[in-house]
């Protein structure tokens, strides 16, 4: 089909421009959430960050509020009550909501004979069951902001281990890749479901990031996990940042229920072998 006009615009600006938007980012105080909301402030969107401590919100607060319109608030998304209350400061301060990025996680590792049913169900709970309330929650906020030209985006963070299992499990997080596998499969359902009101769903699965949640591993296991990927390498933050801002701008409304890995081909890779060094 032919095209004119916006039509034959292919600027960055246009392609990724986010200016105005509004997105809440879960977990947005440290690790992979502070770079994501950081670099979605970058680029003119206002954000809430959210986040289990008063004391985070008020040092990710503190860092952030010089890179543009921001503000953070307390809550476990895990407990109903402290959700509603997020919702509620969403539709306060927003209005509408363009951006939902679910990246609030906790993980729990344990020899398989030590495993507690209670790790076990906090890491599904916050992995998963709370993602999909609160995603739920908001839907209205979502619904008003999406038009077919600019759809409202929901953006989960899940992860390489919920589409693979290392060969070694160094620190073996049962629950962990559970939830993320069940994660990317509630996004590819959420896609089908409010694709007709204009709300697209798509997960991240970033393989090993500097952060709070790999401090051990880093400690321990640094070089084991540079040679399992095919870079040799940990991520960087623009390269998570990068995929974050292409799923919410015009260049990705149309990427739809897609699970992208970011982790240097860990997930596909076997690791090194003599004959690739």
């Amino acid at each position: 089909m032919g095209s004119s006009g916006t039509q034959d615009d292919f600027s960055l600006a246009r392609l990724f421009g986010l200016e105005g938007r509004t997105a809440l980012v879960t977990g947005g105080s440290s690790g992979l959430g502070l770079h994501m909301a950081r670099g979605l402030l970058q680029n003119g969107v206002r954000v809430i960050i959210a986040s289990r401590s008063d004391a985070k919100c008020s040092e990710a607060l503190a860092e952030l509020s010089g890179h543009g319109e921001v503000s953070a608030f307390a809550a476990d998304v895990t407990k109903p009550e402290a959700r509603a209350a997020l919702v509620a400061e969403v539709h306060t301060r927003f209005g509408d909501l363009d951006i939902l990025v679910n990246n609030a996680g906790a993980n729990w590792g344990a020899a398989l004979a030590d495993y507690p049913d209670a790790g076990f169900a906090k890491v599904m709970d916050t992995n998963l069951n709370a993602v999909f309330s609160l995603t739920r929650d908001l839907v209205p906020a979502l619904a008003r902001a999406a038009s077919a030209e600019s759809p409202a985006r929901i953006i989960n963070i899940g992860s390489m281990d919920g589409i693979h299992v290392p060969i070694v499990q160094r620190v073996p997080t049962f629950a962990y890749s559970a939830s993320k596998a069940a994660l990317h499969h509630l996004t590819k359902a959420l896609a089908v479901e409010l694709g007709a009101q204009q709300i697209t769903a798509n997960a991240i699965a970033p393989g090993f990031f500097e952060s709070r949640m790999t401090d051990h591993v880093f400690e321990h296991y640094l070089k084991d996990i540079e040679d399992d990927c095919p870079l040799h390498r940990v991520g960087r933050p623009e390269e998570i940042v990068g995929i974050l801002l292409y799923l919410a701008s015009r260049a990705g409304a149309y990427t739809n229920g897609a699970v992208i890995p970011v982790d240097g081909g860990t997930s596909i890779s076997k690791g090194r072998r003599e004959w690739t060094q």
